[in-house]
């Protein structure tokens, strides 16, 4: 069974996504809440497998609410709901630890697939589609901030291999690339992920990009 929490200060959105969702014999609402902080109690206490998170919330918003859960659950994994693909909020969430996001109009059977693909260890949103969001605004000059401290840490192969994930490539798309081995990059990436504390491929691509090396 796979447990939910539903975030969003919309009861109408609340209201929808619970009937959605209880509808699937796999799935179970753990509880719904309207505000951020009420997310991060409703999170510890419960301990979810996913929170659906809306970004624009009264008390905290989303993405320090995000950015709790992931410290105090770190098994938890962080959908953001959005109205708009290209919003500067996903950035942050991302950054935090978000492991993707969802347009609020995508279409049920999408959210339903996503909510349980993103449990199983999937990727939620494509590599391409995370590389467009961060580099919008990790190039605008406002939001440029300093390398990851432990950027440089990583060899130069798994810093080669992170700027590819940054460019939307798959394993296998890496491992032609570099005539290696499937294994062998995800190796490679594991590692990279371990050394930067990044909890999956979408944090990877933010601090790939943050550090300069996305393309």
């Amino acid at each position: 069974m796979i447990r939910v929490l539903i975030a969003d200060d919309q009861a109408l959105v609340r209201l929808g996504l619970r009937a959605l969702l209880d509808n699937e014999p796999d799935l179970e609402v753990v509880g719904d809440v309207a505000d951020g902080l009420a997310a991060v109690a409703v999170a510890v206490e419960t301990r979810p497998d996913v929170v659906l998170m809306d970004i624009r919330m009264p008390g905290i918003d989303g993405i320090e609410a995000t950015r709790r859960i992931v410290a105090a659950v770190p098994d938890t994994r962080i959908v953001v709901l959005t109205t708009f693909e290209i919003d500067e909020y996903i950035f942050d969430a991302l950054r935090v630890g978000a492991s993707g996001f969802l347009l609020k109009d995508t279409r049920p059977t999408d959210l339903l697939d996503a909510v349980r693909g993103v449990v199983a260890g999937g990727a939620l949103l494509s590599p391409s589609v995370t590389r467009r969001v961060v580099k919008t605004f990790v190039d605008r000059p406002s939001r440029r901030s300093e390398p990851h401290p432990r950027w440089s840490s990583l060899t130069e192969r798994e810093q080669e291999i992170a700027a590819l994930v940054a460019e939307g490539l798959s394993n296998d798309e890496i491992a032609d690339r570099l005539v290696i081995s499937p294994a062998t990059v995800r190796t490679h990436v594991g590692r990279a992920m371990v050394k930067l504390g990044a909890r999956d491929r979408a944090q990877l691509v933010v601090f790939t990009y943050q550090s300069g090396a996305g393309a």
